[in-house]
């Protein structure tokens, strides 16, 4: 029985779980897209979403606790300096998935995982 098991396994151990995600949300933060499968878009989404609200306040202790997960000092930079200040005003909801149809070869179901834009003020 799964009591109290948070989220999807993805068929991988806990380690690589965490190692997969913190390797995806580099990916998107690096690109601001990528395409993935649907389940590891749902889980990747919560992850990311924690860590640019933690980048939101740049403070010392807030890069400690992101560079914990985001190994890459370029894109430690780039989320603090250049996507953080874009959702400063925006009180979360930083990513969007959209759905993709299934994958040609094992039919699984793709989805395109981005972060959004900032809407224009008009």
């Amino acid at each position: 029985m799964r009591h109290r098991k948070k989220g999807r396994s993805l068929s991988r151990t806990p380690s690589h779980k965490t190692a997969t995600l913190r390797n995806m949300a580099t990916s998107l933060f690096r690109h601001e897209r990528i395409e993935t499968t649907k389940a590891k878009a749902k889980e990747l989404r919560p992850f990311a979403e924690k860590l640019i609200s933690i980048s939101r306040q740049d403070d010392v202790n807030s890069r400690r606790r992101v560079r914990k997960h985001i190994r890459d000092r370029e894109i430690l930079e780039k989320l603090f300096d250049r996507i953080a200040p874009r959702f400063s005003d925006r009180d979360g909801g930083y990513t969007r998935i959209l759905k993709l149809g299934a994958r040609r070869g094992d039919g699984a179901e793709k989805a395109l995982i981005e972060l959004v834009e900032r809407e224009e003020e008009t």
